[in-house]
């Protein structure tokens, strides 16, 4: 999507504090005993009172409100029986829309007690995450988000996830740009327009490289197992910078 009207912008900020909102209290709600399916139907109960359709079960199906992943899983997870416990890395990730504005975010979360290897990781996937948030400038190239993402990573020993991306968002969850690597591509020679649409959302590991599939149609692990966060925000390009429309 390319915003081209503030009243665009405005109702996609709505659904961008939906979604918000709404994964910031599942992070709150978490605890040990409680399964994946009663998060989720916290998700979906606070998603259904900001007037926001679940976009993952409307768009692609998916056996859910939201997507909960418990490491070693680290993306696409189904909510289902599994029990969470003390000490669980655990990610939330609601995309949802408003009157057909679709707005996405995700976060990394523990269950205490945490340990500080792992406070570490979240700290510097939120980090990761703003390195190339800050690279986002109108007219500049769409890799340079990329280049800040795999900066930071290198400088501090973490490895990126290389087979899941940030994509365009907006007028539905995934559209033009279909892929926006957070890590450096050369090649990709791609700008950045004046009102566009997308999320950036590294997937910072400890030592994995790729998302592998699980047993299930959905859930994706990261190979070798190595722990790994992901945070997500979505964005609009605009001329006095990106404008994160899923700050809460």
């Amino acid at each position: 999507m390319t915003i081209e009207r503030e009243e665009q912008l405005e109702k996609l900020k709505a659904a961008g504090r939906a979604v918000a909102r709404t994964m910031q209290a599942m992070a709150a709600a978490l605890e040990p005993g409680m399964t994946t399916r009663e998060l989720d139907a916290l998700g979906r109960a606070l998603l259904e009172q900001e007037g926001a359709r679940p976009a993952p079960e409307s768009t692609y199906r998916f056996p859910g409100a939201t997507c909960i992943s418990v490491s070693p899983a680290i993306a696409h997870g189904i909510p289902d029986a599994q029990v969470l416990k003390a000490g669980d890395l655990v990610n939330i990730d609601v995309s949802a829309d408003i009157d057909g504005y679709y707005a996405d975010t995700g976060g990394s979360f523990v269950i205490p007690p945490v340990a500080p290897k792992i406070e570490k990781l979240c700290r510097d996937g939120k980090r990761a995450m703003w390195s190339g948030i800050r690279a986002v400038k109108t007219g500049g190239k769409l890799n340079e988000i990329g280049r800040a993402v795999q900066d930071f990573a290198d400088r501090n020993r973490y490895t990126l996830i290389r087979n899941l991306a940030s994509h365009g968002v907006g007028g539905a969850l995934h559209e033009e740009p279909g892929h926006i690597p957070t890590w450096y591509e050369p090649g990709d020679r791609r700008r950045i327009h004046e009102g566009l649409v997308f999320t950036i959302e590294p997937f910072l590991s400890t030592g994995s490289h790729m998302a592998v599939d699980g047993d299930d149609d959905w859930t994706l692990y990261a190979d070798g197992g190595h722990a790994t966060v992901q945070y997500e925000h979505t964005l609009v390009a605009t001329k006095r910078g990106p404008v994160v429309v899923t700050m809460g």
